[in-house]
């Protein structure tokens, strides 16, 4: 696979310095900020499609604060306009549009588009694989980003982390699943690989847009649906329409968005803007993990006050789905020599950051968390 050096610094060095000052869910306007660009710099306007409803204030609104942090930092010389899922594509057709430069950027999950390379999945978040900070570390000091756009410039993109969400939630269930055989049959919302691994556990798999979920669970065309977490679920009104809440969300213990950006556009783009947009990429995503960590606790409070049954997956369902997830994993790299190279190098830093998170962050959660009552 050749090697295509994409990377500039700023966004290695500015993961670790970005803003963590975000404390309220919904995303706060920049300060003012003095223009670094010269005058002598031209305007330029893009536009961004995304994968997610306006009215998912943290997701969408991290979509908006990159466009108005670009904007702020160039003194409105080079601005970008985000638009909603379908009001220009798709929600799940964000990578084609940016790669035919029907738009410029977007924002959206890497794993959506698995069919077109399963190994993107890692860019965004696999079944039992990392949490958010173990991604950060994976993407940027990992190998993984390099990897990732080894990948991208096939699809003539590049891509940049612009989010996460921390651990996400196990879904909403019309009815209970208790064991591995409660689930043949059920139709389910859920992307990616963990759509696959579901899919080998007997379950009927749909990937729908965010705006989709609702009405279709509301209809019953599907029985079950995975989100994000209790915030944006809250949003979408997935409560009122599924009682029962699992967790954990196994398939995605640690969902990186990022920022697509089609090639060509990128390469013209003048240096300074390109360090401009890497910062406010690196900062969207330091903040929105602040505001869901903020947000979850209360939103999941809210819904068990309402009537929301919270249930875990049972030991027999989260074996079965580890081992075929692993199954998975092996037999795509047996028949994908890309998706192999990704694959060793993620299950080898796995080992290595387990390992330390074992002795070290895991000791602590397991004993402090324990005092939560």
């Amino acid at each position: 696979m050749k090697r295509r050096n994409f990377i500039g610094t700023a966004a290695i060095a500015t993961a670790g310095t970005a803003t963590f000052g975000a404390c309220s869910p919904r995303p706060q306007p920049p300060e003012e900020t003095t223009p670094r660009v010269s005058t002598a710099e031209p305007a330029i306007r893009w536009r961004m499609a995304t994968s997610w409803p306006k009215s998912l204030d943290i997701v969408f609104g991290s979509s908006d604060l990159i466009c108005r942090r670009v904007a702020a930092m160039t003194g409105g010389k080079f601005t970008i306009v985000p638009y909603g899922a379908g009001e220009i594509v798709p929600g799940l057709e964000v990578m084609k549009a940016v790669q035919a430069e029907t738009v410029e950027c977007g924002h959206t999950a890497s794993y959506y588009y698995v069919n077109e390379h399963p190994a993107l999945a890692f860019a965004t978040t696999v079944p039992f694989g990392l949490n958010a900070e173990q991604q950060f570390a994976w993407l940027y000091y990992g190998g993984g980003l390099e990897a990732i756009r080894d990948i991208y410039a096939d699809f003539n993109l590049i891509n940049f982390p612009a989010g996460n969400t921390g651990a996400q939630m196990g879904g909403w269930f019309r009815r209970q699943v208790n064991s591995p055989d409660d689930l043949k049959g059920l139709k389910m919302r859920i992307p990616g690989l963990g759509g696959k691994v579901m899919s080998r556990l007997g379950v009927d798999v749909q990937v729908l847009a965010g705006g989709e979920i609702f009405p279709a669970l509301e209809r019953g065309d599907i029985d079950a649906a995975e989100w994000v977490g209790p915030y944006e679920d809250e949003r979408l009104g997935l409560n009122r329409v599924a009682p029962y809440y699992y967790s954990p969300g196994w398939w995605e213990p640690g969902t990186t968005y990022e920022l697509q950006v089609n090639r060509r556009q990128w390469e013209i783009l003048p240096r300074e803007y390109q360090e401009i947009l890497q910062l406010a990429t690196a900062e969207a995503t330091t903040r929105m993990l602040a505001q869901y960590n903020t947000a979850n606790g209360e939103a999941l409070e809210r819904m068990a006050a309402g009537g929301t049954q919270l249930l875990s997956y049972s030991e027999s369902i989260l074996n079965a789905a580890r081992d075929a997830a692993f199954a998975l994993y092996e037999e795509k790299a047996r028949g994908n020599e890309a998706f192999r190279e990704i694959y060793d190098r993620w299950a080898a830093f796995r080992t290595k950051v387990y390992r330390w998170h074992r002795v070290n962050g895991f000791s602590f959660d397991r004993f402090a968390f324990r005092e939560v009552r």
